[in-house]
């Protein structure tokens, strides 16, 4: 059995692709003979951020970390994020030259970019210095490998997402009591996810969002006709997902974007952008419009068929995800193990 240590600064309470996606993945290894043990912000210190209001950074020292990693036991190391816990993870396995991998989850250049007047240049070299150090830097979609390795990054590899098929399915739609059709969001209620985009469309129907973050009451104020539903997990979130007509993803910087394949899962097409996680989830597949007019996209995916997005969701498992990165890290539990033997 492989232990496999995982350090993210995403955790609860935050509700997002990330968090969804570490959780899910540590339900689906134990089928290939490994475990995920989390190395995460719980029983650290925090901070709030000012530039991300309602979020709060975990403030741990090397000393913690280390004993934590130690504790641990890992065969392999996985640093998910690129936070205070990632960056003091990344710290003592290049102390000790010890092999470890990255993942790059979220455009943090752009959303920074988006709050603070500091150029995306100068945040994607420090991430190109984060990274360089990891054996291998796994990214989600062929697009992101692509705009990755064009800004100087090496060492990428591939790891897809899944959706779990059996919490996200049609037959778990409520009745929302709104006028149809119903054009539904899911995300973090912050300025880089651009719903506005979304919300000043003119649209027949209902506009839903489901979410919490920084720039609710703005939006809520912009858009008094519009349904704000708050957080919503599992069963409550497939239910209200299942019963929209639409998923709406107006994001331009996400790196893929888990909630399109829950929605799928759920029998609702996609209305995005032709951008970076789209692309690569929708391509050109029949289960979501992509357009750079998003009126557009939104109307005519009210055509799109359910069981196709249905039937194309049930292709992409976590079981292919948990595969790719199991394979990516015994390289890494390998290379350990005989520096063990050769001590």
């Amino acid at each position: 059995m492989m232990n496999i240590l995982v350090a993210t600064d995403a955790w609860d309470p935050q509700v997002n692709g990330v968090v969804r996606t570490l959780k899910s993945l540590a339900k689906t290894v134990r089928k290939f003979d490994a475990t995920i043990t989390f190395l995460t912000p719980d029983g650290f210190p925090s901070v709030s951020l000012p530039t991300y209001p309602g979020l709060r950074c975990a403030l741990p020292t090397p000393g913690e970390i280390a004993h934590r990693i130690e504790t641990a036991h890992p065969d392999a190391i996985h640093i998910a994020t690129e936070g205070p816990i990632g960056t003091l993870v990344r710290h003592y396995c290049v102390k000790r030259r010890l092999p470890f991998t990255t993942s790059f989850m979220t455009r943090f250049p752009e959303y920074i970019a988006a709050r603070l007047p500091i150029p995306e240049a100068w945040s994607y070299a420090a991430l190109r210095y984060f990274h360089a150090a990891a054996r291998v830097t796994m990214v989600s979609t062929p697009s992101l490998m692509a705009d990755l390795a064009g800004r100087g990054f090496k060492n990428l590899g591939m790891w897809t997402r899944g959706v779990d098929t059996d919490l996200f399915r049609p037959e778990r739609a409520i009745d929302l009591g709104l006028p149809r059709p119903i054009f539904l969001t899911v995300g973090r209620v912050a300025v880089e996810k651009n719903l506005a985009a979304f919300l000043s469309l003119d649209l027949p129907g209902s506009k839903v969002v489901i979410g919490t973050g920084p720039q609710e009451a703005e939006l809520r104020r912009r858009f008094p006709d519009a349904k704000f539903l708050g957080a919503l997990r599992d069963e409550r979130l497939a239910a209200h997902m299942a019963a929209a007509d639409v998923l709406v993803f107006p994001s331009r910087t996400d790196t893929f974007g888990v909630v399109q394949l829950e929605a799928l899962a759920c029998g609702v097409p996609v209305a995005a952008y032709p951008v970076t996680g789209p692309r690569d989830v929708i391509a050109n597949n029949p289960v979501g419009v992509l357009n750079a007019d998003l009126r557009v996209a939104c109307l005519q995916a009210l055509n799109v068929s359910r069981e196709a997005c249905r039937a194309f969701a049930l292709t992409r498992s976590w079981d292919a995800s948990a595969k790719q990165l199991i394979a990516h890290l015994r390289g890494i539990a390998a290379s350990r193990s005989r520096g063990v033997q050769a001590a």
